[in-house]
């Protein structure tokens, strides 16, 4: 089925071409059965780091971090709102979200707070007391659990994916220790297992806060890491001594690749309205932006070395095993890849810009928005990474 409509001045469209390039065949198969093998080595580490957390826990408290695996083609949107303005939040429908009654100081914005649910999933760019995510808050754990439960991203994640999402936590302590009237900081992020821990069956590990939410689905050799949402507020922040700049690698890189366009390029590039907002943020999947700005195959072979430094940034996130294949699914479409921007064309020097870009091909949908929540849209930037043909690793684990 085929839904078009507007927002923030783009045409959405839910269809998208899948298209790619062929390779000689025996070099195909060659390549293939080395990544597989490493994804299956990959795998095994992965189920032995979740079995490993899940022993931390007696039958009882189980239930509190695990449930069921259910797949299903797209995410769907989820709404929350309160009864009270100091109750909890709670699911609610469109009718309810939207009657007079559930409004005011307080009670969240029009509409209710936004998340997206996968099965019994939820994630969201709102905090984590405005949407209820199902599983245990890291300040929960035991030290003991607490270890097991970062074992298990390591294993999931790349040393870079690591360390970035440790660079989003302590932006979010950082708010924390500031002062906020919502659930801020490192304790409130949480932990869930959707499905047993499988060589061969598919799971998910789902983790994350109000600037991050990763969904990592794990099917055999398989590992996808779509959707995720990597955020930031504030951007900069001091600790131990040292200033941390948050997505420091998504914004410079864009920056550099816009830098290199020619002005023709940046006029194909620059878009003539201005994005405020994610379009295809929580509770949108399945829906794809009908492509704008500069097409890849208008694109120097330098500039889309440029363009494939961005996208690992996210891509680049899950571990290496994982990573690889998908990277390689981008390149191929690299000249069906388009590269959209809004925003000022510059920006402070070790600081993030006030600029939202996209970047969506075949396979891919990536945007960087700063937002205008704390007056400065420098030091507050939501983003998400989608791959429109494999939401959830729906590609594997759907029949």
């Amino acid at each position: 089925m085929q839904k078009t409509f507007f927002v923030a001045g783009a045409l959405l469209l839910v269809t998208m071409p899948v298209i790619g390039k062929s390779r000689p065949a025996q070099a195909e198969t060659a390549s293939t059965s080395t990544g597989e093998s490493m994804s299956v080595s990959q795998t095994q580490s992965a189920v032995t780091a979740a079995k490993a957390f899940l022993a931390t826990f007696d039958a009882q408290s189980r239930a509190t971090v695990q449930f069921p695996f259910v797949a299903a083609k797209h995410g769907t949107l989820a709404r929350f709102r309160r009864t009270t303005p100091d109750g909890p939040s709670l699911p609610v429908t469109d009718a309810q979200a939207a009657a007079p009654t559930m409004r005011g100081p307080g009670m969240g914005p029009p509409g209710g707070f936004i998340g997206e649910r996968y099965g019994t999933s939820v994630w969201s760019n709102f905090p984590v007391s405005d949407v209820p995510r199902p599983g245990l808050q890291m300040g929960h754990l035991t030290a003991t659990q607490r270890e097991a439960a970062m074992h298990l991203l390591q294993t999931l994640l790349s040393a870079k994916g690591c360390q970035k999402v440790l660079d989003i936590m302590g932006s979010d302590q950082a708010l924390a220790d500031s002062g906020t009237p919502f659930a801020s900081g490192k304790a409130v992020y949480t932990i869930a297992l959707f499905g047993e821990p499988s060589a061969t069956a598919p799971w998910m590990v789902q983790f994350g806060g109000h600037h991050l939410g990763l969904n990592l689905v794990i099917d055999g050799a398989h590992g996808v890491m779509t959707p995720t949402l990597t955020g930031a507020q504030p951007a900069v922040y001091q600790t131990g001594g040292k200033t941390v700049r948050v997505l420091a690698g998504e914004n410079d890189k864009a920056f550099a690749l816009l830098d290199s366009l020619n002005a023709t390029q940046k006029k194909q590039a620059i878009l003539s309205y201005k994005v405020e907002d994610l379009v295809s943020g929580p509770g949108h999947d399945g829906e794809v932006i009908v492509p704008e700005g500069i097409k890849g195959s208008s694109l120097t072979a330098a500039q889309k070395d440029l363009l494939m430094g961005i996208i690992g940034e996210w891509a680049g996130i899950i571990s290496d095993a994982y990573a690889a294949p998908r990277l390689k699914e981008i390149r191929d479409d690299l000249d069906e890849t388009w590269f959209a921007w809004s925003g000022p064309l510059t920006h402070e020097p070790d600081r993030n810009g006030s600029s939202y870009y996209r970047i969506q091909g075949p396979h891919l949908l990536i945007e960087f928005s700063p937002q205008g929540v704390g007056d400065d849209p420098t030091m507050h930037v939501h983003t998400v990474y989608r791959d429109p043909t494999n939401s959830y690793g729906n590609r594997f684990t759907m029949p």
